[in-house]
């Protein structure tokens, strides 16, 4: 009787609930208070960026001259920013030397590249409608930029300026890289030495010099090739340079999805009778560019940015064009800053939206392996 006693079940005594491990409060306490150390690291971040913060908005918005007024910015100086900069000299910055009277002509030409690389940028939009589209917007934008018929007046290409010049170069120079370095990609791995050989050279002798190098050739050296009394337009050379430089770096990106690409699907391609061509365009290329869109979308970034350095060929883009707007205005020259500032701000608008549609894409290309 004892021994079945014994052998009864005993309960043990209850422990007590253990905390939240989901929520804000968790997370808190796993990431930034798991410890002294890590609480007091917190807490010291936690003053700075308040400290930050504070005199950011007290210099930005609380003592800052909004209005165009020389006068009050000068008396802010030191103690407030002063956006009157903005005001004063915004339309040069945005628009560079290109004619005041005219400014509705590059508006509405940008605005109308920009609304046809954004349906480039949707699937809904790509059947053959696309390219004639492009077609009509090119015609249109070189038309209002340009002038000099349907009783526009002409504005030489060494007149644009601004932000629709850094717009206009990076599209067209990318839309011309892109395809280009796919070619370039292929040929460096074909298996006939002589097409190796050239791209092999081209890939290595463009990224072998910085842009600015590639910029000052093709402005200033190329003329001296050409024949006595033809003269190309410094714009259409600064363009060939950058979409020369971009296509050599794009196909390295390119290249390196071509690499990533298991051996087993051209051999399949190769059972099923396509030919090469075919091989590339419907297996291969899809695999491999969906494998790098992060990496092309930051040389696409990357070229964005690198256009001011068209400044050394005299084409004022919105880099060029803030510091002709100041350079030439010693008064307002003291508040580059908030213009910087500015600028900086467009800059960042183009590039998050391109780092976005990058994001969009790697979603869209994304497979899913579900076991």
């Amino acid at each position: 009787m004892s021994s079945t006693n014994s052998s009864q079940f005993q309960p043990i005594t209850a422990r007590p609930m253990p905390g939240r491990r989901t929520g804000i409060v968790a997370w808190l306490r796993a990431n930034l208070f798991s410890g002294p150390i890590n609480s007091l690291m917190t807490l010291a971040t936690v003053a700075l960026l308040a400290w930050s913060i504070s005199h950011a908005f007290d210099w930005a918005v609380a003592r800052a001259v909004f209005g165009a007024h020389l006068e009050a910015c000068n008396n802010a100086r030191g103690l407030g920013a002063c956006w009157g900069v903005i005001a004063e000299k915004g339309r040069l910055i945005v628009m560079g030397r290109y004619p005041d009277t005219e400014h509705w002509r590059p508006v509405i030409a940008t605005t109308l590249m920009l609304l046809v690389v954004g349906a480039s940028c949707m699937p809904r939009f790509w059947n053959r409608w696309l390219p004639l589209a492009w077609l009509v917007m090119l015609a249109v934008y070189f038309t209002l930029m340009k002038g000099g018929m349907l009783g526009l007046t002409e504005v030489p290409t060494d007149q644009w300026g601004g932000l629709p010049l850094t717009v206009m170069l990076t599209v067209i120079s990318m839309t011309l890289a892109f395809p280009l370095s796919i070619f370039v990609a292929l040929g460096r791995r074909s298996t006939m030495p002589a097409i190796r050989t050239i791209c092999t050279l081209y890939v290595e002798l463009i990224r072998g010099v910085p842009l600015i190098t590639v910029l000052f050739m093709a402005s200033f050296m190329l003329p001296l090739f050409m024949p006595h009394g033809v003269t190309i337009d410094v714009l259409i050379r600064v363009i060939v340079g950058i979409t020369l430089f971009s296509a050599a770096y794009m196909a390295e990106v390119v290249r390196g999805g071509l690499q990533a690409l298991p051996k087993g699907q051209t051999e399949a391609a190769a059972t099923l009778g396509l030919t090469y061509w075919q091989t590339q365009r419907k297996i291969v290329l899809p695999q491999a560019l969906a494998m790098v869109v992060p990496s092309l979308m930051n040389t696409f970034i990357g070229m964005f940015k690198d256009t001011s350095l068209v400044t050394i060929v005299s084409l004022y883009e919105l880099t060029g064009a803030l510091s002709l707007a100041l350079n030439s205005d010693a008064d307002w020259r003291p508040f580059k800053i908030e213009a910087y500032l500015f600028i900086t701000l467009i800059y960042f608008v183009f590039c998050f939206a391109m780092s976005r549609y990058s994001l969009w894409v790697e979603a869209r290309t994304a497979v899913s392996k579900v076991r």
